[in-house]
Parts: C-alpha cells; structure tokens; sequence
C-alpha cells in the first residue's frame, strides 16, 4: 500500500541526505520519517472517510443494531476485521478512533485494536514459510482468542468515562441527509479531521521517534542475551523488552526467525514479537491523547498477561 512512500523515504535518506543504509542513523532516520509519513496518511484519509460515512447512516440506529447482536459475536466480528486489516499498532489507532467516534462499544473497539496488529495474510505467510502451516494457524488462533478475551474484560469493567477524546454527535445530519449538501458532509467531515488530528499528531511524532531510536540502535545480540534460553522468566523478560520497540508484525518476523536461530524459544519469541506489534511504547504515547492512563494501563496489562500466557503454553507444547 506504502511502497510508493518507502521508496520516496529512501531516496530521500540515503541518496539526497546522503546517511548510509546499514548505519544505526540511517535506519532510525529512514524509520522515523516513513512511518510517521503513514500514519500521518492514515490518521487524516480514515477518519475523514468514517465521518463522511457517519453523516449518512444513523449513529443511534447502528447502536441499536450492533446492541442486538451477541456481546460475544461483536468481539469475534471486530477481531476478525482486525485481521483482514493491514496495519501495525500505530496505524490501527486512527480507524479505532474512528470506531470511537462511530460510537461502537469500548470493549469491541479494543478487540480490533488488539487484532488488528497481531496478523494480516503477510505475516500469515511470511509464518508458514519460516515456521510452517501449525504455526501459522495456532499464532492466529491464539491472537484472536486473546483480543476477544480481552475486548470482553474491558468492556465488562465499564470504562467510558476514561475516554478523554470528545466523541462529536451527529446524528441531525444522519436523520435529515437529503437535505445536506454533500459540500456541507465534507467541508464538517474535514473540520473534525483537522481537529483530532491537531490533538494528537504530537503524540505520533515523539511515540514514533521512540520506536525508531530503538529500531536502529537496539541489537539483536542485546535482546538475545536477556531473553534466551529456556529460564522460566523468559517470556516476561520478552514481553517487558518488546513494549518499547515499535514495528509491524511483518517487519519484526526476520528478527524473530533470527533470535530463534540464536537460542530463543519459540514461544518466548512470539511473546516478545506479540508484544512489539499489539503493546508498542509509541501506540501508547499516541493513546495517551485519547484514553486515560488508567484504560491505557488496564489495556496494556489485560493484553500484556494473555501474551505472557501464551508464550508459556507455545514453549510448553512446541
């Protein structure tokens, strides 16, 4: 989807800025300017498409729908959306924004957010070529099991009242559409977009920064050492090492396949990998805008905990 950008970022870091692209600055700079590029992107285009989308549908209605709807089907729904998205814990916080503002459930909001990052069809592949089908298979299972689980606990725990952002209703324009110009749609769409953007575009900028100081300076020697082997600590040391990293799961896999080949635990490995992609430092300073440190620490601890759970049942089985 972004190859046009990553070419653009690289031409501008390597052959305009001159920085050289197996430096430890080349591959922070080349990090941090494409990936806040696409976010950027994506924050703007997603939530201006899910206003658009909202002045035509009734907000009230969809409630009522979904509200009919099993508590448990929705999260399974949200989570498998999650799947079929491409996007790293970074890029899924705009459409889960998005979801917010369409004024879905907490809780099955969070069960995409949870998914979302955890795997799409490249990380699927790039899985069954590197590990095989059984792999593949149980690393999604055991994924969307845990953004359900999770999406069920924190809806269950009440916590709206800790989402920070304004959610803007506007349900006239829903009810009385064919007397609003599409101009008028547009021009109230883009106002809210440049509104939330301006809220928490600082937030992109110093969360994505983090990831990429980590991205081109942390080794993989460093991450081998402190968790390797078979130590029973060996998932939380994972777990506790892949919350300040930042990647897509897609872009992590190499390292994982690497850190295995050095020693690691499968499971130790996919616990550490679940946690770069789904509990990134750089996806809470952006929330950090939206929810409350309160949601943002019993979201990472629900999640943090299932993926401790699961690093010790694949190191257990595998």
């Amino acid at each position: 989807m972004f190859d046009w950008l990553h070419n653009l970022v690289t031409w501008l870091v390597f052959d305009t800025f001159g920085l050289i692209s197996s430096s430890h600055l080349g591959k922070a700079v080349h990090f941090f300017i494409y990936d806040t590029i696409k976010i950027f992107i994506l924050i703007m285009v997603i939530i201006f498409i899910v206003t658009i989308m909202r002045s035509y549908f009734p907000v009230e209605r969809a409630r009522e729908y979904i509200s009919k709807k099993h508590k448990l089907t929705a999260h399974i729904l949200a989570a498998v959306f999650g799947v079929m998205t491409p996007f790293c814990s970074c890029s899924a916080v705009p459409l889960f924004l998005g979801f917010l503002q369409a004024r879905i459930p907490l809780g099955v909001t969070f069960s995409y957010l949870i998914s979302a990052p955890l795997s799409d069809a490249v990380v699927i592949a790039l899985l069954f070529s590197l590990f095989g089908w059984k792999i593949a298979l149980l690393y999604v299972g055991v994924g969307l099991i845990i953004a359900i689980i999770a999406g069920v606990i924190i809806g269950a725990m009440n916590l709206e009242k800790e989402v920070l952002i304004e959610v803007k209703p506007i349900d006239d324009l829903s009810y009385t559409q064919e007397r609003v110009l599409f101009s008028s749609r547009l021009k109230e769409a883009w106002e809210y977009t440049v509104d939330i953007f301006k809220k928490i575009y600082l937030y992109v900028i110093i969360g994505v920064g983090i990831g990429a100081f980590i991205h081109g300076y942390v080794p993989t020697d460093f991450i081998s050492k402190y968790a390797g082997g078979d130590a029973w600590y060996a998932p939380v040391v994972g777990v506790v090492m892949g919350i300040p990293m930042y990647s897509s799961a897609a872009g992590i896999l190499p390292l994982i396949e690497v850190l295995t080949q050095k020693g690691m635990l499968l499971g130790t490995a996919l616990s550490f990998m679940m946690a770069v992609v789904a509990l990134s430092l750089p996806e809470a300073m952006i929330l950090k805008r939206v929810l409350s440190m309160k949601l943002i620490a019993i979201f990472f601890g629900v999640v943090g905990f299932g993926i401790l759970l699961v690093g010790y049942l694949f190191n257990l089985i595998l």
